[in-house]
């Protein structure tokens, strides 16, 4: 059964329960996503300096109560 998350009457959120949640987020969420992977990748030079500097990072999704 989903789970809808509201924001001035728009869905922003739906979890589906399952093996794994499945989230569809808004756009403002994955630009916000999108604007901390930039801050926290661009100074890296390569691929392997990426995945290094995101593991030591923790990404969080708001999510409205």
């Amino acid at each position: 059964m989903p789970i809808e998350r509201k924001r001035k009457g728009k869905i922003m959120a739906k979890i589906i329960e399952g093996q794994r949640r499945i989230i569809q987020l808004s756009v403002e969420d994955v630009f916000n996503i999108i604007r901390e992977y930039q801050q926290l990748t661009y100074k890296c030079c390569c691929y392997e300096h990426k995945r290094e500097v995101l593991q030591k990072n923790i990404l969080y999704l708001p999510e409205d109560i």
